[in-house]
């Protein structure tokens, strides 16, 4: 198989806490050393693996890392991050190094929150963002967004999720091809894909729906 035109860098982060709601902040600080960022439909932005720090806050660790989801011909624009400080909140993080990783094809694919279709748009237009996400509509977004990718799968709803007033579910694919789960990683479901939302990484088992992200 050919390699994916989209690519995955990842960067050594460092930093002792951020808000538990920074994905929105995390995608302005990053767009605002890497300019070019919004204009890249298929780009991504990682959810960065915390631990809880109480009420409101999520810690870093020494393996925490930041992973961009980029056109493989952006790699060395993006290279620009590697040094930056970045400003999420009130919390400042420096970014270390970068390596490329290769898309990483596997029959069990994972996304920690999944916004999809019509049910994406209604929830977001909520107010306050306090809109329920019904199930059964969520899915067959979710199934319409998989038809026009050519994929079938196994498609697993997991427990309902928010990222900044945005809410959606926890999504597993289950039963992917090799062509089919490299296209899922390189396209997502729904929108938002800079705030975590529909980035799908590899997983072992289905066993990760319903955990909380």
């Amino acid at each position: 198989m050919d390699a994916s035109p989209m690519i995955d860098l990842v960067y050594a982060l460092s930093g002792s806490e951020l808000a538990r709601e920074h994905q929105r902040a995390l995608a302005a600080a990053v767009a605002a050393r890497l300019p070019w960022l919004a204009q890249e439909p298929r780009a991504g932005i990682g959810r960065l693996n915390l631990s809880d720090g109480g009420p409101g806050r999520a810690l870093l660790s020494h393996r925490t890392e930041l992973t961009l989801r980029l056109p493989r011909e952006r790699a060395a624009a993006a290279r620009d991050l590697v040094g930056a400080e970045l400003a999420v909140g009130a919390a400042r993080l420096q970014v270390r190094g970068m390596r490329a990783r290769e898309l990483r094809p596997h029959g069990t694919l994972y996304a920690p929150l999944v916004l999809a279709g019509d049910v994406a748009k209604a929830t977001e237009a909520a107010e306050g963002g306090a809109g329920a996400v019904d199930e059964v509509a969520f899915m067959a977004a979710v199934r319409r967004e998989l038809d026009a990718l050519d994929v079938d799968c196994r498609a697993i709803c997991g427990r309902r999720g928010a990222v900044d007033g945005l809410r959606g579910h926890s999504l597993m694919l289950d039963g992917l091809g090799t062509a089919a789960a490299l296209r899922v990683l390189e396209v997502g479901i729904g929108p938002q894909r800079l705030f975590g939302c529909g980035f799908f990484v590899p997983h072992k088992s289905a066993a990760a729906v319903g955990v909380h992200a």
